[in-house]
Order: C-alpha cells, then structure tokens, then sequence
C-alpha cells in the first residue's frame, strides 16, 4: 500500500521535478557560454586577446563602462609597432582647470604624463597624433618619451584650416618623404571650405621597408552655424579617399596605413568613403581591435555617456598580409581616460 501511495505521488510531482531539472541543466549551460564582464567587480577575470579575436566585428556603439582592470596583451613575436592615438587637446587653450576658467592653459601635467605612461609600456616604433597643438607642443611628446625610455627621433608636424589642432608624427625610424594632398578643399550649398586638420602623409624607411602612414580627423559631431557636421565630414572623407586612390594609381604595391580619428562609426558613409568598396583593388581593410576583455570602444563621449569605435587603422592590400591580427590591440590600461578621451589602438606589421 505504502509503494503504491509513493509512486502516486510521484507521478503527481514528475512535471514539477522535471521542470527543475530542465531549468538547472539551462541554468548550467548558459554559465558556461560566454558573458560581458560584471563591470561592478572589476576583480573579475577578462577574455585573453586570443579569445577575443573571435568576437562580433566592431563598430557599434557600446554603452559599458570602461575596464578597470585589464588582462595582459597578446607579445608579438616583432615587427613594426605601431599606435594611433587621439591624445585630446595637447596644446594650449582655454580650459577648466580646478574647477575654474583659465585663459590660454595647456594640457594639465598629470593628462600629459598619463599620456607619456600609456605609451611607454607599449613602446611603439611609429606614433600617429590627433589633437596636437604647436609643434613645440609635438616636440614636448617627444622628449617627455625620450626620458621615459622611448625614443622617437623624427618626426612630422601638419594641420588645415584648424590653427588650434594639428596632426603630428613621431618615429623611431627615418622618415624619408612627406607629402600634401592636390585636393585640400570642397563645394557645401555653394561655400568652400577646406578640410578642418589636414592630412598628414609620411614615408617612414623601417629597416629597408616603405610603409606610408596616412593620418587624418575628420570633422567632429558638433554641430556649427556654417554647415551641416555630417555632410562636412563625409566631404573630408572624400578628399582623403581621393588621395589614397592618387597614391594607389601610382603605387598599387604601396603600403599604405590610414589611420585617425574618424569621428564616425564603421556603417556610416564617412567611413565607407574612406575605405572604398570591398571588391576594388584599392579597398582598405579596418584592423578589428579589440582590448583584453573583447570590446571594441575606444571614445567616451561623457556628455551623452556614449562608449563607441572611432578610432581606425586601415591597410591597402598589399600591406594586408603582413598585419599581425592576433597581437594588434587597443591600448586599455586602467587610467586611459586620466590622459585622454580616447583609448590609444596598437598595429603590429610583420
């Protein structure tokens, strides 16, 4: 009697305990795939690079907050190291310092050496600048990496019409030719306007091998009387895509890195301007960075919280093959936003 009675109520319980069961084993699996890092405890440990490598492509926006601890990156066996870095106005000008206005200030000491100490320890052999000011300003960088060990003793200095922010370029290796595009400006609903900080264009000789370094940054999101920001900066992408396809239909062999802040996001049409059609011979490819924990951002717009990719490096194709996708990283030390509102993006060429 009593068999019976426990095999009734275990018919009765059986979808009640299957449900549990069915709903532990879920709970299980989902543990094991993978996750976003819970950024309320940074102890956590963080995806290697390696991993990474097999995430979603970038450009999305992103509305996480930036690592606070990150995993060591993946050493490249050696090749040409290369950064591109916004380092958000070094130079002078008038600025908030300790919570009041100040007149003609240059960038505070502790964002400069947050910014020194950011390079330092990924000792780049090549470093393309946004957001520099004079060139004195270029030549400060320099030596203030020279005493922390880096030494980068050529270098490059260009703007446009922006004679507040410039491009600039440091290196650890020679820097052969330099160059100015033909096409410096362009036609808005009848105004000319001439791109906002230029394009820089260097040779640098690494050890007997040419690469060219294209730097750029395109026209911000904010908004101006003169024009509409959008239509301004994918006019700035055409007189830069123009003087990649001047270079190419010379050198179709050139090893080109175009590189920069871009102000816009991998879909939009400033960045498609740059970087051509895939099936065209003269296609740059965008390296997919990501930092130790698999994420691509590399600005924080603090106005509207918003973490997003604008900071590119493209490769001609014929520079392609010699790009270590595996070892290029973003730059995610714990104090990056101490130096910049950008995170610094690591190219390595084999």
């Amino acid at each position: 009697m009593k068999i019976r009675q426990s095999l009734r109520a275990l018919a009765l319980h059986a979808p009640v305990l299957t449900g549990a069961v069915f709903c532990g084993v879920l709970f299980l699996s989902s543990c094991n795939r993978k996750q976003s890092p819970d950024w309320d405890q940074p102890g956590k440990s963080a995806p290697t690079t390696a991993e990474s490598a097999a995430a979603a492509p970038d450009g999305a926006s992103q509305s996480a907050a930036p690592a606070t601890t990150a995993a060591p990156a993946i050493e490249s066996s050696g090749g040409l190291r290369f950064i591109a870095y916004n380092v958000e106005n070094w130079l002078t000008m008038d600025r908030f310092v300790d919570n009041r206005q100040v007149k003609d200030a240059p960038k505070p000491e502790s964002e400069k050496q947050a910014v020194v100490s950011v390079l330092a320890k990924s000792r780049p052999d090549v470093l393309g600048l946004c957001e520099i000011g004079r060139k004195s300003d270029l030549v400060e960088i320099q030596t203030m990496l020279k005493a922390a060990g880096v030494e980068l003793p050529h270098l490059h200095h260009t703007g446009g019409s922006d004679s507040t922010r410039h491009l600039g370029l440091l290196s650890r290796h020679p820097i052969t030719t330099t160059a100015e595009p033909k096409e410096t400006t362009y036609q808005l609903k009848g105004t000319t306007f001439a791109i906002n900080r230029g394009i820089l264009d260097a040779t640098v000789d690494a050890g007997g091998r040419s690469f060219r370094f294209i730097g750029v940054h395109l026209k911000s999101k904010r908004e101006v009387e003169e024009g509409d920001q959008e239509e301004m900066r994918v006019n700035e992408a055409r007189l830069l895509r123009r003087h990649v396809d001047s270079i190419l239909g010379t050198d179709p062999q050139a090893r080109l890195v175009v590189y920069g802040d871009f102000n816009d996001t991998r879909p939009t049409r400033a960045f498609k301007t740059v970087t051509g059609s895939f099936n065209d011979d003269g296609y740059l490819t965008a390296i997919p960075f990501k930092d130790s924990r698999g994420h691509a951002w590399t600005h924080h717009w603090a106005p509207h919280d918003i973490y997003s990719r604008i900071d590119f490096v493209t490769v001609s194709r014929a520079l392609r093959p010699h790009v270590d996708f595996r070892a290029s990283h973003i730059l995610d030390d714990p104090d990056w936003d101490k130096a910049s509102d950008h995170r610094a993006v690591l190219a390595i060429f084999k």
